[in-house]
């Protein structure tokens, strides 16, 4: 049985050969993940089977909280990479605590972190609580299947923002369909939850549509 390597790649879409011609900060997660697989499955190369594994475990985040065994269980892994993906992540987490947390100050550093869920097939509809100085507290998924606002209320939304005492939210949902324009519907949930915002004394600094090669950004087209 065969299995896709990194060098089995075309070289323009080798992650080692990008990391170190642009930079690791340059690598998407599906690439990051590449890199500690070092290779795919017969029938998929190592690119394709990170971003399956992105999607599954909802990105990096979901990565970090499955265990060893639920990694093991994922065709493609087994026990050694999975023991590879919890050490990197751990690395990530214990370096977290030394350096300055995450400044959001723009859209793209949002658009960035949520770049995962470019893959997904589905909408999910979420968070992100920022602090007193603009740094980056936490990353929250709440809704999946649909941004429907009859189906999302106020206190669901913005519980995340109260439980970490965040000062600002910045929402999130991703277009399966790849474009990122906003829908009527998108319009209308951004309204209604301004208006409760308001009530909780939270500021909502901005809503990011994540699509298959770009983002759109409410605040920066007066929509907000």
């Amino acid at each position: 049985m065969s299995f896709y390597r990194i060098k089995d790649l075309p070289e323009s879409d080798r992650p080692r050969e990008k990391l170190l011609k642009l930079g690791v900060e340059n690598l998407t997660d599906a690439e990051i993940i590449a890199i500690l697989l070092r290779t795919g499955i017969k029938g998929k190369n190592v690119i394709d089977l990170a971003r399956e594994i992105l999607i599954h475990f909802k990105g990096i985040e979901g990565l970090s909280e499955a265990s060893i065994n639920e990694l093991s269980r994922f065709k493609g892994l087994g026990k050694t990479k999975a023991i590879t993906l919890k050490a990197a992540i751990e690395v990530g987490r214990r370096a977290g605590k030394t350096v300055k947390k995450r400044k959001i100050d723009s859209p793209e550093v949002v658009a960035t972190l949520l770049g995962h869920l470019k893959y997904e097939k589905v909408e999910i509809f979420g968070t992100v609580t920022i602090n007193a100085k603009g740094e980056l507290i936490n990353i929250y998924s709440i809704t999946k299947g649909g941004v429907n606002f009859s189906h999302i209320s106020p206190k669901e939304v913005f519980h995340p923002a109260v439980k970490d005492l965040a000062v600002a939210v910045i929402f999130f949902h991703n277009h399966p369909s790849g474009n990122p324009a906003p829908s009527k519907e998108d319009i209308y949930i951004t309204e209604k939850l301004l208006e409760a915002a308001k009530l909780l004394d939270i500021e909502i600094l901005d809503h990011i549509i994540i699509g298959k090669d770009s983002f759109f950004s409410f605040k920066e087209n007066n929509l907000l």
